[in-house]
């Protein structure tokens, strides 16, 4: 009777717990998001979004934040593409390549959560290392190779976690009627965790989207679009911050329009994916 009690007691108090915890997390977001609408919307106007910096724009003169926007867009879907070019056959082999090796597959693994965990600055200064080494500069195509080095293990893992819950019946049954492993991986396993793989791109293109140590010293800064991939380019990110630091009022201003722009972007495509994912559901096999 008494252990029963102490299990009962247990169980609330751990409901509890998670309802706080649930709960805080919550009205955190909600405060971030508040504070930032709060402070940035009245300063967001279409000039502001279609026009690049002017003269002055950091000293509170006329101008926009296109090239930023333009810029965030060129590094993080050139970024995500590259990530999942070299991230989906990563994923799809050690699950269906290498389903009997699972001590490789376990240490591949590790060692992606290790790169997950490593911080953006110390890709940003290994993609630096790198220019200074092949005698780079600053550019579009810098920036894009440093974030997709930074968000693979992410992809991968996130891909990973994704595959590993197809039954496994579905390979044996594949493999029983003649089908080669690489057929297997792109027709079966692909088109089965499309829903889950296309949240992992999302993961993947919000951390890129966001991200501004990385790309601090590869990708530099400018006022203009890049018309090619050799050019520096502006992103969201950095231009936030240049504002911040402004001792200008109204560019600090300008800095939390710029964060409502950020989140409006991640916003759309958080919701684009949750409709795309639905859609594809249908495609989805049922054990």
């Amino acid at each position: 009777m008494f252990l029963q009690k102490l299990r009962k007691g247990e169980e609330k108090f751990f409901r509890v717990v998670m309802f706080l915890s649930t709960l805080t997390i919550a009205m955190v977001l909600l405060l971030i998001i508040f504070s930032v609408l709060y402070k940035g919307l009245p300063s967001v106007s279409w000039e502001m979004l279609t026009q690049v910096p002017k003269g002055g724009f950091y000293f509170g003169k006329e101008g926009g934040i296109l090239n930023a926007i333009i810029g965030s867009i060129y590094l993080s879907l050139g970024a995500t593409l590259l990530a999942f070019v070299v991230g989906l056959p990563v994923a799809l082999y050690m699950n269906v390549h290498l389903i009997r090796r699972q001590k490789l597959v376990n240490t591949i693994r590790f060692f992606l959560d290790l790169l997950w965990g490593i911080p953006s600055i110390v890709y940003g200064a290994f993609g630096f290392s790198i220019m200074i080494y092949l005698g780079l500069r600053v550019s579009l195509l810098a920036g894009i190779i440093t974030v997709a080095l930074f968000i693979i293990p992410i992809m991968v893992r996130s891909m990973d976690e994704v595959l590993k819950s197809v039954p496994r019946g579905l390979l044996e049954a594949s493999l029983s009627l003649g089908s080669t492993r690489s057929e297997i991986s792109y027709i079966v396993f692909f088109k089965q965790c499309i829903p889950g793989i296309m949240t992992a791109v999302l993961l993947s293109f919000g951390r890129a989207i966001g991200d501004a140590a990385s790309i601090l010293f590869t990708a530099g800064f400018t006022d203009h679009i890049p018309t090619s991939l050799s050019q520096p380019t502006a992103t969201l990110p950095l231009s936030i911050f240049f504002q911040l630091t402004s001792p200008i009022p109204e560019v600090q201003e300008r800095a939390y329009a710029s964060a409502v722009v950020l989140i409006a972007f991640i916003l759309i495509i958080s919701i684009l994916s949750r409709i795309f994912s639905q859609r594809f559901n249908k495609n989805k096999i049922d054990f």
